[in-house]
């Protein structure tokens, strides 16, 4: 992955490089670089295949720097995947507060989930992951811990509310996350297995989330 293509679509947005972008200072500006370098290296080679000197050398700092400000490896890995998490969830309401509707509360976090599983990074990184999480349990543990949990404790707390649970079936609050990813993941198996479909346009994005979060709904509502 080259520079120009370190956007948005990268398992680490928040730290891509933006030379229009103004920058909070010299020390941060360096962070965000080296954790750029690292997840291009990542998607590039896979997890395994990397080791902090070629992630030293691609961001131009010390081996020494990358165990201070992280721990090594596995910590730069985790933190890249939370950078990459709350670029689509941080501005999202707090489910523990939010009042509105549940299905618009469901569509706008619906929303942000398709556009997160559905980035060409992403799904690299799902790949990379599975091929390599038999060899590597501390690699599969990160991300599952970074990525994957934070979102459904998220939703296990949502759907634990006294007030949620109310226009809910009498189904364990962790089914109902489950069965709400699945709906809105739709076909794993392609997914992970063929290259992705044209991308569609915002309007037919919507209407998919709109049916997935419907579909769940029909099933979990009391």
């Amino acid at each position: 992955m080259s520079d120009e293509q370190v956007t948005a679509d990268s398992p680490c947005p928040a730290v891509a490089r933006s030379a229009g972008r103004p920058r909070a200072s010299d020390a941060e500006a360096r962070t965000q670089e080296l954790m750029s370098a690292a997840a291009e290296l990542f998607l590039e080679k896979g997890y395994s295949k990397v080791s902090l000197e070629m992630i030293a050398r691609r961001a131009r700092v010390a081996v020494r720097t990358i165990y201070v400000k992280f721990g090594g490896k596995s910590g730069l890995f985790r933190e890249i995947l939370a950078s990459g998490r709350g670029v689509y969830f941080d501005t999202m309401e707090d489910l523990e507060t939010s009042q509105r509707p549940i299905r618009e509360v469901l569509l706008d976090f619906g929303s942000r989930f398709h556009n997160l599983v559905s980035s060409g990074a992403v799904i690299k990184l799902y790949r990379m992951v599975i091929a390599e999480a038999h060899h590597d349990p501390e690699m599969a543990e990160a991300f599952f811990e970074s990525g994957p949990r934070q979102t459904r404790l998220a939703l296990e707390r949502y759907f634990s509310r006294p007030d949620i649970r109310a226009q809910l079936r009498d189904i364990p609050a962790d089914q109902l996350v489950v069965h709400l990813m699945n709906c809105l993941m739709g076909d794993h198996l392609k997914r992970y297995l063929f290259a992705a479909p044209a991308a569609c346009t915002p309007q037919q994005d919507t209407a998919l989330v709109e049916q997935r979060v419907d579909l769940f709904l029909n099933g979990a509502k009391a």
